[in-house]
């Protein structure tokens, strides 16, 4: 088709032309004296990210299911006890990786559109009298249903039950776009991936872990070889990697994580609740419901909208795609055909969402919808209008700094 592709799934995002250039080098020695040039800024950069005082930062060549494996095999040994909320589609894939990996995981269910159950956590961690549970797992941002979890309030539940067990985060769609605080939340892994907030390509699996995750690898006994952080920790002191890392993909953190610093995060984090607000106005403007099933838990990254019930989500997918070369997340696993996903992560503004918004009202009323045409993209206007004021107002004194 003509024109430029509207992409808003959540995740892969769209690169912007910046990193895309920076991504465009020739091949070179990853031995040679040089490289470490390259490789040591990213670690600080990481750690910032992460807003990681303590501990250390990992870049696999992986994705964001590898960095899980690497923050589960270099910590835990079989038959350990993990306990784990199921409350979304990558909740429940963490879950079965656990289970195949040979650890004993004690689930809790939730609905689906909820978030992490601290109140159930804290119980579960209270009656584990004997500190059977090594690890907590949690998923920060659970794009399946367009929920994001309260993290600081799962570790406040690990206090309170006075818990040793570790705090694993799954940051996949947060990080880079959701505040996420690893040193002052006290998460002991986080995980994240490089094609969502990052703004990249998929194909870089990042894994932060503080000092007590490390001091649990002494003693982990799940089996590690790709994914080893002691041969990591070993290369990366003299910025190297212990295997051929993806030169192209480096150079684009390099710059992502330079956007990201002259955006400022705190911005960064402003401008997706902001965006985010815009697509829950037009939800609500269009008479329908998010998957969400509390406003606390609404993600700023991804809005999971509820079909009537009389109509197929998969069919608004596909229209959407086939006639205005748009494309939007599917429901996943029991939410097939209930709902369809608007992605609003990365590099995008109020004016790209604003064509998605549109698009997605297209696609709607062709598929048989009842909604007032316009009505949703106008709801999404009046609510970034004021907002996009006072956000350039307070951002102007930075501006004219870097200026």
């Amino acid at each position: 088709m003509a024109g430029r592709h509207f992409l808003f799934v959540p995740g892969p995002t769209n690169v912007p032309d910046r990193i895309q250039r920076s991504m465009m080098v020739a091949m070179e020695d990853h031995r040679s004296s040089r490289f470490p040039e390259l490789s040591r800024a990213l670690f600080p950069g990481l750690r910032r990210l992460f807003r990681c005082t303590e501990g250390e930062a990992f870049i696999f060549p992986t994705t964001g299911t590898g960095a899980w494996e690497a923050s589960l095999a270099n910590t835990l040994s079989p038959g350990d006890r993990v306990l784990a909320p199921r409350f979304g589609q990558f909740s429940h894939l963490w879950i079965d990786m656990m289970q195949r990996l040979g650890l004993d995981v004690q689930v809790l269910e939730c609905e689906w559109g909820s978030g992490a159950p601290e109140e159930r956590i804290e119980q579960a961690l209270r009656e584990d009298r004997e500190h059977r549970i090594k690890g907590v797992m949690v998923v920060h941002n659970e794009t399946a249903t367009g929920v994001t979890s309260d993290i600081a309030g799962v570790r406040r539940a690990l206090d309170a039950a006075r818990h040793p067990a570790l705090l694993y985060v799954d940051s996949v769609s947060g990080l880079g776009s959701i505040d996420l605080r690893f040193t002052e939340w006290g998460i002991d892994l986080a995980v994240a991936g490089s094609q969502k907030g990052l703004m990249m390509p998929a194909g870089l699996g990042l894994v932060c872990a503080s000092p007590k995750a490390l001091e649990a690898g002494r003693s982990a006994g799940l089996k590690r070889v790709f994914f080893d952080f002691a041969d990591m920790r070993r290369a990366n002191a003299d910025g190297y990697f212990p295997y051929t890392p993806s030169l192209p993909l480096l150079y684009g953190l390099r710059e992502s994580l330079a956007m990201l610093e002259e955006e400022g995060l705190d911005n960064v984090f402003e401008r997706h609740a902001r965006l985010a607000g815009g697509v829950r106005a037009a939800v609500h403007a269009w008479g329908l419901q998010t998957c969400c099933r509390e406003a606390r838990w609404h993600s700023d990254t991804v809005t999971a909208i509820v079909v009537p019930p009389q109509h197929d989500a998969r069919r608004v997918i596909d229209i959407a795609f086939r006639r205005y070369d748009l494309a939007l997340g599917a429901g996943l696993s029991k939410l097939a055909g209930r709902v369809f996903r608007i992605g609003h992560l990365g590099d995008l503004n109020e004016l790209m969402l604003l064509g998605a918004l549109g698009g997605v009202e297209m696609a709607m009323a062709d598929a048989g919808i009842d909604i007032l045409a316009g009505s949703g993209a106008a709801a999404a206007q009046s609510q970034w209008r004021g907002a996009t004021a006072r956000a350039h107002a307070r951002m102007a004194p930075q501006l004219a700094l870097v200026n």
